[in-house]
């Protein structure tokens, strides 16, 4: 078998290119390494660079490749700042989407996987269940309803079939943990590393379930292979929901620190987001299997190693209105 990994040198997607490697499969990988990092991409897969805005390459790569399935984890995954960035994140999030499943019907792919996000059920909806009706709040959400609604009338007019995750807080490994925008434990490791204090939008009592990557990537991987999956959405992350609070208090605890909170001026973000596992666990028999305590225990030794990350500024800021100023520096 062969397939696509868009953002393959990135988070969640280099680990879903070990995962399929791993089961014998031949891998390609597209990434545009502006959020990932090429030493990231297992070295049994092939890299391209670029991105999925390009539509000349990736009807390239579409040509001379034969792929089955295109597993589609390409994203500027940041909520809270796509308000900011509205034009950048439908081009990336939402057209780039469209590049792919363009090319995807073009060229007959069996499966098209997706990661959209629970950022699509918007707030007050807990715990998120796949039968309740999304009400985004956010671009990046409403950019990745869009792409779940149009999978649908691709299945319905081409027969495209596809599978659609719902990931949350998903943390770990290969993590980009210099990015100030998002990933709320990377950015507490890399404040620890560097002797800076932990900051906290709010008071930190927003609640959320921090799911460990081992506990989604091989679900994902090995998704296009269980019939009852096709053209199905799936809530997948952990169970337990804990303060923003409390996780800085166990990342601390990793790094033998005491915790130094500095609280910045609250954000409009949903304060709780937690979601129903119950369909993904019946479809493919699995459970989570790694506490928070397990997977930040993983993750903070791989962060002493890879060192600290420098923090980028985006650059293209499109709307300053409200911005938080800790965003501006």
């Amino acid at each position: 078998m062969a397939s696509l990994v868009t953002g393959g040198a990135g988070f969640i997607g280099a680990h879903v290119t070990n995962d399929l490697i791993a089961a014998g499969e031949q891998v390609v990988v597209l990434d545009d390494l502006s959020g990932g990092f090429k030493e990231n991409v297992n070295p049994k897969a092939k890299f391209i660079g670029g991105s999925v805005t390009d539509v000349p390459l990736v009807n390239k790569i579409f040509r001379e490749n034969k792929f089955d399935y295109v597993y589609h984890l390409a994203a500027y995954a940041a909520e809270g700042l796509s308000h900011f960035i509205r034009r950048f994140n439908y081009e990336n999030n939402l057209i780039g989407s469209m590049n792919l499943l363009n090319a995807s019907v073009n060229h007959n792919i069996k499966c098209f996987v997706f990661t959209s996000s629970i950022a699509v059920y918007g707030p007050g909806q807990v715990p998120m269940r796949e039968d309740m009706i999304p009400t985004p709040e956010d671009p990046y959400g409403i950019s990745k309803l869009a792409v779940e609604q149009d999978l649908k009338a691709a299945r319905h007019m081409f027969g495209q079939e596809y599978i659609i995750f719902r990931p949350h807080n998903v943390y770990g490994e290969y993590q980009n943990i210099g990015d100030k925008y998002r990933n709320v434990v990377g950015i507490f490791m890399n404040q620890i590393m560097q002797g800076q204090p932990l900051t906290i939008f709010g008071d930190g009592t927003q609640t959320r379930a921090f799911s460990y990557i081992r506990d989604l990537s091989p679900i994902i991987a090995k998704s296009v292979h269980v019939p009852e999956a096709r053209n199905q959405i799936f809530n997948i992350g952990a169970d337990d929901v804990f303060t923003v609070n409390e996780l800085a208090e166990r990342v601390c605890k990793e790094f033998g620190v005491k915790p130094n909170i500095q609280h910045l001026e609250a954000r409009k973000e949903v304060l709780h987001a937690y979601s129903d596992h119950s369909k993904v666990q019946k479809t493919f028999n699995h459970k989570g299997q790694y506490s928070l305590e397990d997977g930040i225990r993983a993750m903070a030794a791989w962060a002493k190693k890879a060192g600290v990350r420098t923090s980028k500024k985006f650059e293209n800021i499109e709307v300053a209105k409200n911005l938080p100023p800790s965003w501006r520096q």
